[in-house]
């Protein structure tokens, strides 16, 4: 089968065709560049970097999906959708659509807005009954809003100070860097939206369950011990419509 991973990040499979515009894709797709990853990763991203798969390739999905209509079998994306400006969400979902096969598997994977709010609100009531829970409940709130409102790359500010503005001036701040999040989805929102795209059959699934064959053995959604790899996710699933 022919899937695609986009905006793959770290999270790379063999199995697939992993797209994305992230430095660390850019320097494995390069023979320069995976000779100077060692000078520009610290040590805890060589090491990821080095699990990466080599079927990697760089490109800025703002500009597309750079494959033929209905030439995939399936397109899988993990956090992703959530950091797309909301209005563009429509035709980015629209490329998806373009280039699957009919009946193809389009698999999305988000932050679970509804796991969120109710946790939130769990713990808005929890500190409300008990004063000693209010330290527990800002963590709650930093979790649920952090990344919308970060203002500079996560990475970027664990740099020394000389690296630190230096990668501020060549990248620019979290949100030109696609890291902050400009929407949310949950297992109503997600659905209708894809099925708003021309999608058909949308359903909610968890990590390990999929239309695509063989699932598990992609590892897109497990770590190393078999673990759910992005945990308060969403999964949800639908399909491209059948010819005729």
């Amino acid at each position: 089968m022919r899937v695609l991973n986009l905006g793959c990040g770290w999270q790379t499979s063999d199995r697939c065709i992993n797209i994305d515009w992230s430095l660390p894709v850019r320097l494995k797709a390069s023979r320069v560049g995976r000779l100077a990853a060692p000078l520009v990763l610290n040590p805890t991203q060589r090491a990821a970097f080095r699990r990466m798969s080599s079927q990697v390739q760089g490109h800025d999905l703002r500009k597309g999906i750079p494959f033929e209509d209905g030439s995939v079998d399936a397109v899988y994306h993990s956090h992703v959708l959530e950091h797309i400006d909301r209005s563009e969400v429509p035709g980015f979902l629209a490329e998806v659509l373009r280039v699957l096969k009919p009946g193809g598997v389009h698999r999305v994977v988000v932050p679970d807005l509804e796991r969120q709010a109710r946790a939130y609100v769990a713990s808005l009531d929890a500190s409300l009954a008990s004063p000693s829970a209010a330290a527990a409940h800002e963590e709650t709130v930093h979790t649920m809003i952090e990344q919308m409102v970060r203002r500079e790359a996560y990475y970027t500010s664990t740099r020394p100070p000389f690296r630190r503005r230096l990668e501020n001036l060549l990248l620019g701040d979290a949100r030109k860097r696609g890291e902050t999040h400009q929407w949310m989805w949950d297992r109503v929102s997600l659905p209708r939206e894809l099925e708003a795209a021309g999608f058909v059959s949308p359903a909610v699934v968890d990590n390990v369950t999929s239309r695509i064959p063989d699932w598990r053995s992609y590892r897109l959604d497990e770590d190393d011990a078999g673990s759910e790899y992005k945990t308060d996710s969403i999964y949800v699933e639908a399909l491209a419509p059948s010819a005729g």
